[in-house]
C-alpha cells in the first residue's frame, strides 16, 4: 500500500501527462493561429483551418482555446505574431535539408537551429540552395519521445 494519501501516488504520473496534453495544445494553438492567419478564420472556407481545429478537437482541446487561437490570427485579440520560416541548410555528409518552423522570434529561432547544426558538423545556406532538390510529396512526422521509450525498453 501507498499509504492514506491517493494524491501522493498519482502527482508525478498526472504532472508528465498534464505536460505533454500542454504541449500538444500549443502546438495546434499556433497552427490554428498562423491558419486564421493566411486565409481567414472561417473554417467553411480555410480547409487548413478546418484540419487544424480537427486535429485540436481530437485530443480534447477546450472551445475557448480554438476560438481565442482564431481570433488572435485574425487580429481581433493581441498577442505574439507568430509565422512560418523555412530554413535550408546541409547537414552531416552534405545532406541537403529543409526545415520549416512556426515561432515568434524569427532570429532567436536562426539562431538556435544554426546552433544545432554546427554541433553536428552543419550549416545553413542561402534560400533556394536545397530548395530545388526537393519536390513536396508529403510530412514525415517523427515522435521522438515513443523512439526514446523503445530504445531504452531495448537496453533495459
Amino acid at each position: 500500500m501507498s499509504g492514506h494519501s491517493h494524491w501522493k501516488s498519482i502527482k508525478y504520473q498526472k504532472t508528465v501527462a498534464d505536460a505533454k496534453r500542454s504541449q500538444a495544445f500549443s502546438k495546434l494553438a499556433r497552427e490554428i493561429t498562423v491558419a486564421a492567419r493566411e486565409k481567414g478564420g472561417n473554417p467553411e472556407f480555410n480547409p487548413v483551418l478546418r484540419i487544424a481545429i480537427e486535429k485540436a478537437r481530437s485530443i480534447n482541446m477546450s472551445t475557448d482555446n480554438i476560438e481565442r487561437a482564431i481570433k488572435r490570427g485574425t487580429g481581433e485579440i493581441g498577442g505574439a505574431t507568430l509565422e512560418e520560416i523555412t530554413l535550408e541548410a546541409y547537414g552531416p555528409g552534405g545532406i541537403a535539408i529543409i526545415i520549416e518552423g512556426i515561432t515568434d522570434n524569427r532570429n532567436r529561432t536562426f539562431n538556435e537551429i544554426k546552433q544545432i547544426l554546427n554541433q553536428y558538423n552543419g550549416k545553413l545556406v542561402e534560400s533556394g540552395s536545397v530548395k530545388w532538390l526537393f519536390e513536396r510529396r508529403g510530412c514525415i512526422v517523427i515522435n521522438l519521445n515513443s523512439q526514446i521509450e523503445d530504445f531504452k525498453n531495448r537496453v533495459i
